[in-house]
């Protein structure tokens, strides 16, 4: 896809991990009801953020036309733009508006029933995070309403970090429902490259205060948890995926899965071999081998050092014997591959568990900058996710107090110079961004 700026990390796509909408058959028991239910002005459909409770312009925040706060709102437009027909085109698939390869994610994702004010044209809305409303949404305003009551009546638990994490991989990264995959094929039709981080993107989408009454109603949120746990359940619904036909694609494995600047850089015949690819200590492949995606394997790992010591040795070589796995053959692949999501699972659970206060996101910082885990950024896609990490791990640390929003302004500049480094992906320059992300994570330490 390109990170030219947080306002274009795109949106896009676990099965059986902790923290999951106990299954995707629970979320379509209910009724979509659609986002014009929730706009009343009594409701969530104000100009101004004057609520008692909640703000009460969440729609209009959703809404925003500028910004990535309002990416979900104009998912489904986007699919009438000539690069959708494009990719369309190339896949024989049709007008993508009607098309659930594109609708799977371009739009609120219904297996259950819609109600009359649904419109599909509305884009991700409200429920496609929040569950189907028929259940829940005329008591969620009641007096004496609370979480737990809502919850109980369907509305999902954002609140809890798995819970946000396998919602929002569903589009992410992928899922097992129709529409929510996104192929090798749908790639090189055109198809931006996926990236995501949860608590760095949870932030972009935030249509909430986290105010007293919100800690009151649902406790502290914890960005350092949020992002640790979410780095968890991606390595685990890649996992999980690849050893289901989703792994293979014809004669060939489904190549989504795989590091793709590994093959898809510059091609020169000379008379002096070029080498366009690193070792890397953390994959023991064969030379030249296209590696397996590990973006999330890496800081996954610098966070299990941290938050769950006692796991983090066993995280590392289920990794590493993954890795080794994919040397052989795809049935040691996925066996391999199953123990390491479960090792990921296990993390996911430790880590909700977990708190991050404290010199938890310090620590983290120096985890991803130290010598054990900044030789394994050889790649652009592992570079990308560790640049959003020190980005988010530094807002939680100004949400905790422990830096000012003055200081973290005066390391923003170094945080902009680590992503200009992963700006353009034909022109990644792995020991460019190491020493970029060097100087970012020094000025962080400076103020521990």
């Amino acid at each position: 896809m390109g990170v030219a700026s947080l306002s274009l990390l795109t949106l896009a796509l676990l099965v059986g991990s902790p923290g999951s909408r106990a299954d995707a058959a629970d979320r379509d028991q209910g009724s979509y009801q659609g986002v014009a239910s929730c706009a009343g002005s009594t409701c969530h459909g104000r100009m101004e953020a004057d609520g008692a409770v909640v703000r009460q312009d969440e729609l209009m925040r959703w809404q925003e036309p500028s910004t990535p706060g309002g990416a979900h709102s104009r998912a489904f437009s986007v699919l009438s733009g000539a690069r959708a027909r494009q990719i369309a085109a190339t896949l024989g698939l049709g007008d993508p508006t009607a098309s659930q390869s594109c609708t799977g994610c371009h739009a609120t994702p219904t297996g259950g029933s819609r109600g009359a004010r649904f419109q599909q044209g509305d884009g991700v809305g409200c429920e496609a995070c929040h569950g189907p409303s028929s259940g829940w949404i005329a008591s969620h305003y009641a007096v004496g309403a609370s979480h737990a009551a809502n919850v109980s009546r369907g509305m999902v638990a954002l609140d809890q970090p798995a819970t946000r994490a396998a919602v929002c991989l569903d589009c992410h990264f992928g899922s097992s429902r129709p529409g929510q995959f996104a192929s090798h094929r749908l790639y090189s039709a055109g198809h931006p490259r996926i990236s995501f981080e949860l608590d760095l993107f949870s932030t972009m989408q935030q249509h909430h205060d986290e105010d007293a009454d919100y800690v009151r109603r649902k406790g502290r949120p914890d960005s350092a948890r949020t992002w640790a746990v979410g780095q968890a359940m991606a390595v685990n619904r890649a996992l999980t995926l690849y050893a289901t036909p989703r792994g293979s694609e014809g004669a060939f494995p489904e190549f989504a899965f795989f590091d793709c600047h590994s093959c898809h850089r510059k091609i020169y015949d000379q008379e002096d071999r070029v080498k366009t690819w690193e070792s890397n200590p953390g994959r023991p492949i064969p030379a030249g081998m296209p590696p397996f995606n590990d973006e999330n394997m890496i800081l996954l790992g610098a966070a299990a050092r941290v938050a769950a010591p006692d796991m983090a040795t066993r995280f590392d070589s289920d990794s590493r014997a993954f890795h080794t796995a994919l040397g052989k053959d795809r049935a040691s692949a996925i066996a391999a591959g199953q123990r390491l999501a479960a090792t990921a699972s296990g993390l996911a659970s430790a880590l909700s568990a977990g708190s991050g206060g404290g010199d938890t996101a310090f620590a983290m910082v120096d985890a991803i900058a130290g010598p054990a885990t900044v030789p394994r950024f050889t790649d652009y896609e592992g570079s990308v996710q560790a640049v959003m990490a020190i980005d988010t791990l530094l807002n939680a640390l100004v949400k905790q107090g422990r830096i000012t929003l003055g200081a973290a302004a005066g390391i923003r500049a170094n945080i902009n110079r680590a992503y200009a480094a992963v700006r353009d992906p034909n022109d990644y320059r792995g020991p460019a961004f190491r020493a970029s992300l060097a100087e970012a994570v020094r000025s962080i330490r400076v103020l521990r």
